[in-house]
């Protein structure tokens, strides 16, 4: 597995789009981390909260660390002080927690909320409704210690990939609907629309994704479930 060219070839079908490369890390050792860092990649994602931090504390502190896995509330804590966002925001309840362990850490930490629109009930996110209620509601405007910078989403499970496009699509239009009708603000400015991973991040880049999650097309299978 060469890294380094799995980066290039990435980045080669990349250019043109306006879109970064979150390079996914989960249940990869230090070791290779560090590879893909020296190649230039400063951008990490984890799904776990007790990987990232072991893993935070002995990369360079340059890397930017996102969260991109399901957060309970009860792991919070731990990354407040130094997450640099977090994609996988599935619940109002959720995000109060974020903003109290971010007021502890004396820190604003941007956010997405991650949309349901996959087929499979075992995906978390906000219905789009529930969504839009969000990022209109007055309890939004008194959460001083997050920004809601975009959405997220996983598309289903399939290699039908006329089917994950119309995902992504769909929840593309629903974001620029809600960047129209959204008032920008200190606690939201959705810029960011995080889609597509290793098998479907070239359909998420042309159906429009500013970031695309991409682990074993970079690192390889998972060293362990």
């Amino acid at each position: 597995m060469n890294i380094v060219e799995n980066l290039n070839k990435i980045t080669k079908n990349m250019a043109g789009y306006p879109a970064r490369l979150i390079a996914v890390t989960k249940t990869h050792p230090v070791e290779v981390l560090q590879e893909a860092y020296d190649a230039g990649c400063k951008t990490f994602g984890e799904n776990k909260v007790q990987d990232m931090v072991a893993k935070w504390e002995v990369l360079p502190k340059d890397v930017e660390w996102h969260m991109i896995g399901h957060l309970q509330t009860n792991k919070v804590k731990p990354i407040a002080p130094f997450v640099s966002l977090i994609h996988s925001v599935d619940s109002f309840k959720l995000l109060l927690e974020i903003n109290k362990q971010a007021a502890k850490a004396k820190r604003v930490i941007d956010c997405l909320l991650q949309i349901h629109i996959a087929q499979e009930e075992t995906k978390f996110g906000f219905s789009q409704q529930e969504a839009e209620a969000a990022l209109h509601s007055e309890a939004l405007a008194g959460l001083k210690n997050i920004r809601i910078v975009g959405l997220m989403g996983m598309a289903s499970n399939t290699d039908d990939l006329i089917q994950v496009r119309l995902e992504f699509r769909g929840l593309k239009q629903f974001f620029e609907r809600m960047k129209a009708t959204v008032p920008v603000s200190e606690r939201c400015e959705l810029k960011e629309l995080s889609m597509g991973m290793s098998s479907d991040y070239e359909t998420a880049l042309q159906e429009g994704s500013t970031l695309v999650r991409v682990g074993s097309a970079i690192f390889g299978a998972r060293e362990y479930a």
